[in-house]
C-alpha cells in the first residue's frame, strides 16, 4: 500500500470516528475532504512511498503520547479556568520564543499543534531557526512550557535524540 492510500484511511477513519454521521452526505462529504487533505499534504506524515516498519514504530509511538497530551491538556483547562473565575483574573499574556531542537518537519508540526491543543497557548510562528513563537495566558503556562518536556516527548515518538536542558 502506498502513502497516499494508508494517510486516506487513517484521515477517513478518524473523520468517521469524531463526526459520528454515517449517512450519504456526510460519507461523500468525508471522502471529498479526505481526498482533498491527501493530495494536498499526503507526503506529511509519511516521506516516502513505501510504508515501513518505523511508519509503524512512530504510529505506536504516537498513541502512546496522546495519554500524556491528554492529561496535559485537561491540566490547563483548569488552570485556565481558575484564572478566568479568580475575582482578579490574575492573567499576565506574554509571548514567549522558544529554540526546539526538533528537525524533522512532522516533529515540528505535532509540537507545534500540541502546544495550540493545551488551553492558554498558541503556537503564532514557527521561524527557519526552530524558533517557535508562542503566546501564553500566564507566566505558570510558560514556565511548564521552559521545561520542555512536550518537546522531549514528541521527540520520542518521531525517534529524535535530542537533549532538552532548560532552567
Amino acid at each position: 500500500m502506498n502513502r497516499k492510500m494508508v494517510t486516506f484511511i487513517i484521515l477517513f477513519s478518524l473523520w468517521c470516528i469524531f463526526s459520528g454521521m454515517f449517512d450519504a452526505f456526510h460519507i461523500a462529504l468525508g471522502i471529498i475532504s479526505c481526498l482533498i487533505i491527501t493530495l494536498i499534504s499526503g507526503d506529511l506524515i509519511f516521506n516516502s512511498e513505501k510504508i515501513t516498519k518505523s511508519h509503524v514504530i512512530n504510529g505506536i509511538r504516537f498513541i502512546k503520547y496522546l495519554p500524556w497530551l491528554i492529561y496535559q491538556i485537561i491540566i490547563a483547562n483548569i488552570h485556565v479556568a481558575y484564572l478566568v473565575l479568580h475575582p482578579k483574573m490574575p492573567i499576565e499574556p506574554l509571548i514567549l520564543e522558544y529554540k526546539a531542537k526538533l528537525k524533522k518537519d512532522i516533529s515540528k508540526v505535532v509540537f507545534a499543534n500540541s502546544i495550540i491543543l493545551t488551553p492558554g497557548t498558541i503556537t503564532m510562528d514557527i521561524t527557519k531557526d526552530n524558533t517557535f513563537l508562542i503566546h501564553c495566558i500566564s507566566q505558570k503556562v510558560a514556565e511548564d512550557l521552559l521545561t520542555g518536556e512536550m518537546e522531549k516527548r514528541v521527540a520520542q515518538v518521531f525517534n529524535e535524540n535530542i537533549k532538552i536542558i532548560r532552567k
